[in-house]
């Protein structure tokens, strides 16, 4: 044991409650110190680093790894999602499997990665195939949105060895696009995923200074009513899509998020048992899309049974939202709203930089392109012909075209006569000055395109996202049809869903319980009953509950009915209640 080691124990064993003479735990010790130091750290990290996504281009640092390793390796074809898994773990330290089914996930929801083979079954829950038998690449969408290499801050990799992005510079609205479930140390985040056109259409709405609303919108379809949502901080409800397809025949259309046909039938068939639904069959026809044929009872009601499956199956779930994200460095709760106007002040940061970017790169080329002019023209490079040395060679062209210093819009560098240098003698003397000068032409247009964009910065976003809606909107159509629920009514659905028996040998009461039938009930119902001894309970409909051999009395509870007791105390006094 190291001397620093032995001092942490001997610190903790003399802290009171411990084991050592002074039986305790020092609120100042070494090894109180060192846990806070470390629980610290790894919560931080947990929260910042693996569950939490980033406000500014939405993503978890998996998947942006996952992306920026896609972009990377992005030659326009399919890639083998095993080397995209491969090459993802020289920037995420976590193992091969949670790269894996990020990538799936990703994929599954279209909009920046697509497959090529199995990648499971959204509706029946089936997963995807190995890595080694599937492939993906990224779509036109992501290629045209989320990458500048310009634009990126880059940092060290976990090993050093290699250049990762900070964050990308996404122009779209990635964090409510794709929704984002994570848990970390004290801390969870639940974002439900929203309309691509919508959240476009939200966009131009802040950028024109008017009010917008924006609901969630899930790639399984169904119904939904989000009068609860809250700008994101309440709840939606979600309904399957349940259709009459004939007598006491009813087919199921759709499932609800998180929930597949294989868990909706296992709750179709508990409440068949547990609640007394009267279905005959159930039969599974799901392929490209859901279909649950049920076929019920006889004198069995399809309407009532719709309205029985929602009450008592997930056909209907309930979905809770809280946006938790990160935002600079800090983990933070915003509303829907809140993330859409700092993803729109974003987007119009990026948009502007783009500009500058491309400005910039516009007048070097322009820089370059009056450069050579002037080398060709006025043969400058004819003065290297008596030059000795590299430098003289360097210092001759140098000079000849700084002799035209007003014609450039900056100083020439060493850069720009390496650049002269590399021009070779087959351009010089194939050198058309028209074509050039029209070249030369293109590139004011395009400078004064992007003055006339950064002037008006507002309308050219406003036209950027019109433009995104234009091209990908149909891809993208709404799937869950906005509506509201009306009140299930609990007690005519359970009303005389359950016989209670007794069995007056073994003295149980229940509705598991063979034996004699005593009345039909609702499990809502509260049941009175009351043993020979004068002894009684008050209790939900039991399956299976032991009273006595000599039960008294046993009914469902009225509470408008009023009842008088006698009995004789301890005492051997006669009371009445």
């Amino acid at each position: 044991m190291s001397e620093n080691q032995r001092e942490l124990f001997d610190n903790a064993a003399d802290t009171p409650g411990g084991n050592g003479a002074g039986g305790g735990w020092r609120e100042d010790g070494h090894l109180r110190r060192l846990i806070d130091k470390n629980f610290i750290q790894y919560a931080s990290y947990v929260i910042r680093d693996r569950a939490i996504p980033d406000l500014i281009d939405g993503l978890k640092p998996v998947q942006r790894r996952i992306l920026y390793s896609l972009k990377e390796k992005d030659d326009g074809k399919f890639i083998k999602v095993a080397n995209i898994v491969g090459h993802t773990m020289q920037y995420h330290p976590h193992g091969d499997a949670s790269i894996g089914d990020a990538l799936v996930i990703l994929t599954r929801k279209r909009f920046l990665i697509e497959g090529q083979g199995n990648f499971g079954n959204l509706l029946t829950g089936d997963p995807a195939a190995a890595s080694r038998y599937i492939e993906c690449r990224l779509t036109e969408l992501a290629r045209e949105n989320l990458f500048n290499d310009e634009l990126t801050k880059f940092v060290p990799s976990y090993d050093g060895r290699r250049k990762e992005p900070v964050s990308l510079p996404a122009k779209l609205p990635l964090l409510l696009m794709l929704g984002a479930e994570g848990i970390a140390v004290g801390l969870s985040t639940r974002i439900l995923s929203h309309n691509f056109i919508e959240l476009l259409q939200a966009q131009i709405a802040i950028l024109d200074r008017k009010q917008f609303e924006i609901v969630p919108d899930f790639r399984q379809g169904g119904l939904m009513d989000a009068s609860e949502y809250a700008k994101g901080t309440g709840r939606v409800r979600l309904r399957s899509r349940i259709d009459v397809t004939g007598p006491r025949r009813l087919t199921i259309r759709s499932v609800a998020p998180g929930v597949t046909t294989d868990s909706l039938i296992v709750s179709i068939e508990a409440a068949a048992k547990r609640k007394g639904l009267k279905v005959r069959a159930i039969n599974d026809y799901t392929a490209g899309a859901v279909e649950i044929e049920i076929t019920l009872g006889q004198e069995q009601d399809e309407e009532k049974m719709k309205q029985a499956l929602y009450a008592f199956t997930s056909c209907e779930v309930t979905l809770s939202s809280r946006v938790v994200l990160i935002d600079r460095d800090r983990p933070v709760e915003m509303d829907v709203e809140s993330v859409l106007r700092a993803n729109t002040k974003n987007l119009l940061k990026t948009l502007k930089r783009e500009l500058e970017a491309e400005r910039r790169n516009l007048l070097d080329k322009l820089h370059q392109m009056t450069l050579v002019q002037i080398f060709v023209e006025n043969r400058i490079y004819k003065r290297i012909e008596e030059c000795k040395s590299y430098p003289d060679v360097q210092k001759a062209i140098l000079d000849g075209v700084t002799e035209y210093r007003e014609l450039l819009r900056r100083d020439v560098t060493g850069s720009d006569v390496e650049m002269l240098l590399a021009v070779k003698i087959k351009r010089i003397s194939r050198f058309d000055m028209n074509k050039h000068r029209k070249g030369m032409t293109d590139i004011l247009t395009g400078l004064e395109t992007a003055d006339k964009h950064l002037a008006d910065l507002t309308g050219y976003a406003k036209r950027f996202l019109k433009a995104l809606i234009r091209k990908y909107g149909k891809a993208f159509p709404r799937r869950t049809e906005m509506t509201s629920f009306d009140p299930i009514e609990l007690r005519d659905l359970t009303a005389n869903e359950l016989t209670l028996c007794y069995d007056r040998e073994k003295g149980y009461v229940g509705y598991g319980v063979e034996g004699d039938e005593l009345f039909l009930c609702s499990s809502l119902d509260k049941l009175v009953i009351v043993r020979g001894d004068g002894k009684y309970r008050v209790v939900n409909p039991p399956e299976r509950l032991f009273v006595d051999t000599n039960m008294a009395y046993c009914a469902p509870m009225d509470r408008d009915r009023e009842c008088l007791m006698v009995y004789r105390d301890e005492d051997g006094f006669s009371q009445v209640k």
